[in-house]
């Protein structure tokens, strides 16, 4: 009995050593973007990039300290920014998401203190907070790739 114990144990240290051998190293895969990833991301940061070209826009109201109108173009024609940057941040790759989703808070953390500020005409606070969206702006599209 004691001999079929010996061959037995060399049997299956055998096959272990066989089947380790056997065995296809596993490489670790370094996530890129497809095409078709790198078109959807686009469409949505083009949109994103729309909106961040008309911030002069807001600039100028803040400059001539036209606190409604302001008001109105946070609302209206940036109403949609956090849908368009929650959109592109979805389909990022996931070391790029949680940057990117920080810079698109700081975005609209920016324009709703812009927002409170000129509620208050505080024109100071708007034109610091103005300046920290567009910082922020820039960090979000380094996130983004390029065709």
């Amino acid at each position: 009995m004691a001999k079929h114990r010996s061959i037995l144990s060399i049997v299956l240290a055998f096959v272990a050593v066989l089947l380790i051998s056997c065995g296809s190293p596993t490489v670790a895969k370094v996530p890129t973007y497809t095409s078709e990833q790198i078109a959807t991301i686009q469409s949505y940061a083009n949109e994103v990039s729309s909106m961040r070209d008309r911030m002069p826009e807001l600039q100028a109201l803040i400059e001539k300290k036209d606190w409604t109108f302001a008001r109105n173009f946070i609302h209206g024609p940036l109403g949609e920014l956090r849908v368009k940057m929650s959109a592109v941040t979805r389909d990022l790759l996931p070391n790029a998401q949680k940057p990117a989703r920080q810079a698109a808070k700081e975005v609209f953390d920016d324009l709703v203190a812009i927002d409170r500020a000129a509620e208050q005409a505080d024109s100071d606070l708007a034109v610091l907070k103005y300046n920290e969206a567009i910082k922020a702006f820039d960090a979000f599209f380094q996130l983004v790739p390029q065709a």
